[in-house]
């Protein structure tokens, strides 16, 4: 039997820079690397040693400036945190509503929509 281990998750967004940075703030996060896309476009690769997300534009992306529609394709991004509500405090700081705040099993967590309207779920397991 294989075991697989997701590695990255590649997002668009208009400004790939904001978006690491704003990660980076949130999440303790490093940019692993930057720098041209393989067809054309600017990336940057913003987590840890183990995972990342895959931050990416381009001219007609930037352009368009699109708030993208919640599930096409993609539902929401989860990221787990030691502390909830210091990683609350800096999006809400950051300009950004929390909502659908959740205390169930397994933990408790809440969500917040960034520029893009991409979709990230904070949840904390302690």
């Amino acid at each position: 039997m294989t075991t697989g281990k997701l590695e990255h998750v590649n997002i668009s967004v208009t400004d790939p820079r904001r978006s690491a940075d704003l990660m980076r703030d949130l999440f303790g996060w490093e940019i692993r690397w930057e720098g041209e896309a393989m067809l054309g476009g600017h990336t940057i690769h913003v987590g840890n040693e183990f995972d990342y997300l895959a931050i990416y534009t381009n001219p007609d992306i930037a352009e368009a400036d699109p708030a993208f529609r919640k599930s096409e394709p993609l539902n929401h991004i989860g990221v787990v945190v030691d502390d909830l509500d210091a990683v609350e405090a800096k999006v809400i700081a950051a300009g950004f509503e929390p909502f659908s705040h959740g205390d169930y099993d397994p933990g408790r967590r809440f969500y917040f929509l960034d520029w893009n309207g991409i979709e990230f779920e904070v949840v904390s397991y302690a």
